[in-house]
């Protein structure tokens, strides 16, 4: 028996017939429908994020072997908890969310077994490290600012209890914080005003008289 696995990414329970799966499954003469469904049986849970599917197939019988369905990259562990389309296009001066250390660890959590990281400390630190890139502010303050404090144990009570809810009041000082934030990139990216140049007013043509 000869077995070949395919790798694909698609979104949570809505993979479809297209060019890609074409491309990915096509050569393996393979039920691409019924791989399909499959998919989407397997990943509904994960709807409106991408996720990443390797699917074996036995390229003798053409029969699916295994479907396993991996966990969607960190950046859509992201956009899904704060509802988020997408991240900042100008990270470094617009800044789209502030993240509560604790959603940080819940997002850490789900992405552990994925990553390299020896503990759930080191798994906060990588979710941190790629938040800078979407433009995203952990507890009102950049990624750089976060790791050294969840370096010096800052942050160890939360994660050792693993801590993923907050209060309502956090979500409040959270939004002020990213608020403040965004006020002070305006006002830090704040060019003089020109002064308006004075226009002459367009002269006006002589007008003829009429003649006698």
């Amino acid at each position: 028996m000869s077995n070949e696995t395919v790798d694909v990414m698609v979104e949570g329970g809505k993979a479809s017939a297209g060019a890609t799966m074409g491309q990915a499954f096509g050569p393996l003469g393979v039920d691409i429908q019924s791989i399909l469904q499959q998919i989407n049986q397997k990943t509904s849970a994960f709807q409106g994020m991408k996720v990443p599917v390797a699917v074996t197939v036995d390229t003798e019988t053409k029969d699916i072997v295994e479907i396993t369905v991996g966990t969607p990259p960190a950046s859509e562990l992201v956009k899904k908890e704060i509802n988020l389309k997408k991240g900042s296009s100008y990270p470094h001066v617009e800044k789209v969310d502030n993240l509560a250390i604790e959603q940080v660890i819940k997002i850490a959590k789900m992405k552990q077994d994925s990553l390299l990281d020896s503990n759930l400390k080191s798994a906060v630190k990588t979710i941190v490290g790629g938040l800078g890139s979407m433009g995203i502010l952990i507890e009102g303050k950049e990624p750089l600012e976060i790791n050294p404090e969840i370096d010096s144990g800052k942050y160890d009570d939360l994660i050792n209890q693993e801590k993923t809810e907050m209060p309502q009041e956090k979500r409040d000082q959270l939004k002020q914080q990213l608020n403040e934030v965004k006020q002070r990139l305006i006002a830090e990216r704040g060019m003089p005003v020109k002064k308006e140049e004075k226009k002459e007013a367009p002269k006006e043509e002589p007008k003829e008289e009429p003649k006698k």
